[in-house]
């Protein structure tokens, strides 16, 4: 979710899983490598007889994935030509799918958006851009890797694999900086963390 106190994050990609976001790919520095599609929602039915289908978004907000003007589903670029808000679902009706039988089929499907048309407010960024980030103590030493993200009503939980696991509350009292792009995490542990 978008953190107004300057945590930012922005998409668990496994949110309806079990609200966990797990690592992808890492690279030489630790953080995540930036892969071109992001998850973003699922197919979870039709609605009406026109074609629209039921988007469960995995965003912070219905609202956020209806800026999107293409979606992607299974790699395949689809136009959205109408969309609107329902229940804090997105209903989307896509170009070609003129009915509910081919509405149907789509049912359970990934959407996917593109990285590049994503506009993140300053200092934003898709969690799954910090699966496997090193995090470091304010002193600099070395603590471990985030290896998940649980969401909690309150706030998200970073668990924190190295020597011990640490989990850490995303909040401003334990994370003192976020560089997605570094991959490096800064934060203060108090003991029993």
């Amino acid at each position: 979710m978008l953190l107004a106190e300057g945590i930012p994050a922005v998409f668990s990609n496994d949110r309806q899983r079990g609200g966990l976001c797990r690592p992808r790919n890492t690279n030489a520095v630790g953080g995540a490598m930036k892969e071109k599609f992001i998850e973003a929602g699922e197919i979870v039915n039709t609605h009406g007889v026109r074609g629209e289908v039921s988007i469960f978004p995995w965003t912070d907000s219905a609202e956020f994935l209806r800026r999107f003007k293409t979606l992607y589903i299974d790699e395949k670029p689809m136009t959205v030509t109408a969309s609107r808000i329902h229940k804090n679902r997105l209903l989307v009706h896509l170009e070609g799918v003129a009915d509910v039988s081919e509405a149907m089929r789509l049912k359970g499907k990934v959407v996917k958006i593109d990285r590049q048309d994503a506009r993140l407010p300053e200092g934003a960024y898709f969690l799954q851009d910090l699966m496997g980030a090193r995090v470091l103590g304010e002193d600099g030493a070395e603590i471990g890797v985030l290896t998940e993200i649980i969401e909690t009503p309150a706030n998200q939980i970073y668990v924190v694999r190295g020597a011990a696991e640490h989990l850490i509350p995303a909040v401003p009292e334990f994370i003192m900086s976020t560089d997605a792009d570094t991959g490096t995490i800064i934060v203060r542990l108090i003991e029993g963390m």
